[in-house]
């Protein structure tokens, strides 16, 4: 479990494919390693990262198809700057909001702009986790712990200070980059269990409806 607080920005030195995985080496920067041991987790970029190699300056971790295909890692080359939190303590002061590190969605910075000394995002989240997304709550984004300003549909609204800017990777997101997205833990357990009884129920098929086929274009041909 992590909190969201950014305690070092890394940068990937390496990426060795795997097969259809691969494995990335990190070098951590100013995060103090004197504590990580291997097996021990690291968000990185909002991904709860398995440190497998502590070559001293950094950390090797697997990072698996799944992973790759889910998030923004696919994107992520030799030289990219990573968000990076060591796994909470006891003893940690919770400073942001309880963080999994099991990314939901990939996002997309769809405008930046000023506002004063902060930087204001509006940011595009997948349809399906609109309803997780609330104004004044607590989302995850590249592993930061933010607070949405404001919601409209599945476009949600961020004033990032001074502060977060400089000890993150967000001073770099522009319009078009994408971002991962990890909602709000206790949104998602919430709506479970406002299922009661039906959450022990399989899903429904989808029924193939003239509406459904239109959608996905098959009545265009």
């Amino acid at each position: 479990m992590f909190t969201g607080i950014i305690q070092a920005i890394g940068q990937v030195a390496a990426i060795e494919p795997k097969g259809i995985d691969s494995r990335f080496y990190i070098k951590t920067g100013a995060l103090d390693l004197s504590d990580v041991a291997i097996g021990d987790s690291i968000a990185t970029n909002g991904v709860c990262l398995t440190a497998v190699e502590l070559p001293g300056d950094g950390f090797w971790a697997d990072v698996s198809a799944e992973t790759l295909s889910k998030t923004g890692f696919r994107h992520i080359k030799t030289g990219s700057r990573v968000n990076l939190e060591k796994a909470l303590l006891p003893t940690t002061h919770l400073g942001g909001h309880i963080v999994s590190g099991h990314v939901d969605g990939v996002g997309k910075v769809v405008e930046r702009s000023t506002a004063g000394r902060s930087i204001h995002f509006r940011i595009k989240a997948p349809d399906e986790l609109a309803r997780y997304i609330a104004a004044k709550g607590s989302i995850c984004v590249n592993g930061i712990s933010l607070t949405v300003n404001a919601v409209n549909g599945a476009v949600f609204e961020l004033n990032i200070v001074p502060h977060t800017l400089s000890e993150t990777t967000l001073a770099d997101a522009q319009a078009g980059t994408e971002v991962n997205l990890e909602v709000d833990i206790i949104a998602r357990y919430l709506e479970r269990l406002l299922l009661g009884d039906k959450a022990a129920e399989a899903a429904p098929e989808q029924a193939i409806t003239m509406a459904l086929l239109a959608e996905n274009g098959f009545l265009n041909r």
